[in-house]
């Protein structure tokens, strides 16, 4: 498994373990394996317009995996002190996101679909949907990397 830090928290991007012969390519994600967390759901979005903003929101306790399995898009991962955009457009690679981590998803191009692994169950009190709100919350509970503030 090959691991890509982004700077942002502990958000990476992982190349996800995939075996390839004549009939074609399969992918695999087990949880507590390839991601380390049990996942509790999953959901895809699909038919998102080209100038459609999703997410936009963080969790506090939430885990996820993010895996463009057709087509492409951009996530925007801000964790209170950095930021970072990170295009998935190989099916085969997934974007680990930790909590405590605001996403922007954008510039989904013709026909993609995002898969989310996730490591609970829908809790809409686990969401910040307020951005200033979010940055005082992360800011509050863990220092800025090199100890300086932002």
């Amino acid at each position: 498994m090959n691991v890509a830090e982004t700077g942002v928290g502990a958000a990476r991007t992982i190349d996800l373990q995939t075996f390839a012969d004549p009939r074609g390519r399969l992918s695999v994600v087990e949880g507590g394996r390839h991601v380390p967390f049990e996942i509790r759901r999953v959901y895809h979005l699909y038919g998102v317009p080209d100038d459609a903003l999703r997410g936009a929101h963080g969790h506090r306790r939430l885990q996820q995996l993010v895996v463009a399995v057709h087509g492409g898009f951009t996530v925007h991962l801000d964790d209170g002190f950095r930021r970072c955009a990170v295009t998935l457009d190989r099916p085969d690679q997934g974007l680990y996101i930790a909590p405590m981590t605001w996403r922007e998803i954008i510039g989904f191009t013709g026909g993609a679909v995002a898969m989310v692994l996730a490591s609970d169950h829908y809790d809409a009190d686990d969401y910040f949907h307020d951005y200033e709100g979010f940055l005082l919350e992360a800011r509050a509970a863990a220092p800025p990397p090199g100890g300086g503030r932002v």
